[in-house]
């Protein structure tokens, strides 16, 4: 396990380490978090990097990551614990077979630690070796206001109840970091007790960096093509916009093809890498993708 950063510039140091390029507003975010002790809250397009930071976080200080995935009626339940009913039913099966059993002590039984499933909210508050997990709390805004409630009130006193076993407070509170892809907004009450960041797009330079560090194979001609027509079409009336994690992907498929550079009929063949969505594909095609290189290629100027 390693130690908690002690400066912002630790935070850009760890996590470059583990090929994650942070700018110094996020690093210092992240740095008060982990000082603080304080949830982040980070909101931004989709691919822009806020699930990576959470794995690079984990990897970086050598913690469990232990992964909420949200999504529409996601409840309490399903995020903290279930009872295994069926390990349980075969537990009342055999004792019904013994004669005299004692029907307390089997309730006690059913309803102890050997039959509960640990969801990850109540595993992420269970002791970790190596220190307090990651807890990711994953696309918040995909879940609805209940759920919203519940865990404004776990994450304030780090402890969930468990009616048949009681509360269950962490020993040591996880490092929580909650995304949102603002597809909705996330109710005020949440964020007041959350460190906020927005992730924005990175700039042509920092991408670059981004794109160096996750397809360090690619030649810099190549990247840089990638890099600005990628960032071209963020400019472009498209229904979702390319994130980072797109212009990685187009990278490592050009790299597949044996590609130098890019031409329409390249861009052609492997835009199902970067755009996702039909409609969005239809407007990049033929000649507007011819226009839209030729653009890049005006601006980045002479190799």
């Amino acid at each position: 396990m390693t130690k908690l950063p002690s400066s912002i510039d630790d935070v850009q140091t760890l996590l470059e380490g583990q090929n994650y390029v942070c700018g110094r507003a996020l690093a210092t975010v992240v740095f008060l978090g982990l000082k603080l002790g304080r949830p982040l809250f980070l909101e931004g397009e989709a691919g822009v990097g806020k699930t990576e930071i959470a794995k690079a976080i984990a990897a970086a200080l050598g913690r469990r990551l232990i992964r909420l995935q949200c999504y529409e009626g996601l409840d309490a339940s399903s995020a903290v614990y279930e009872w295994n009913f069926a390990a349980q039913m075969v537990g009342i099966r055999s004792a019904e077979a013994v004669e005299g059993s004692d029907r307390d002590a089997l309730v006690d039984e059913l309803f102890s630690d050997k039959y509960l499933i640990r969801r990850p909210l109540l595993e992420a508050m269970s002791p970790q070796p190596g220190g307090a997990p990651v807890l990711l709390i994953d696309e918040l805004d995909r879940t609805d206001e209940p759920f919203e409630a519940f865990l404004l009130e776990a994450l304030s006193d780090f402890q969930v109840t468990i009616p048949e076993l009681g509360t269950v407070k962490a020993e040591e509170p996880p490092i929580v970091i909650l995304t949102s892809n603002r597809t909705r907004e996330v109710h005020d009450a949440l964020k007041r007790r959350c460190l906020y960041h927005w992730v924005d797009f990175p700039t042509f330079d920092r991408e670059i960096e981004i794109l160096e560090a996750r397809a360090p194979e690619a030649a810099e001609g190549l990247s840089r093509e990638v890099v600005a027509f990628v960032q071209k079409l963020r400019t472009e009336d498209l229904f979702k916009k390319p994130g980072v994690a797109e212009t990685i992907d187009w990278a490592k498929c050009l790299l597949a093809l044996d590609v130098i550079d890019l031409s329409p009929e390249v861009i052609a063949d492997t835009i199902g890498a970067v755009l996702k969505y039909q409609d969005d594909i239809q407007k990049i095609e033929g000649s507007e993708a011819k226009r839209l290189l030729e653009e890049v290629r005006a601006e980045l100027g002479p190799a």
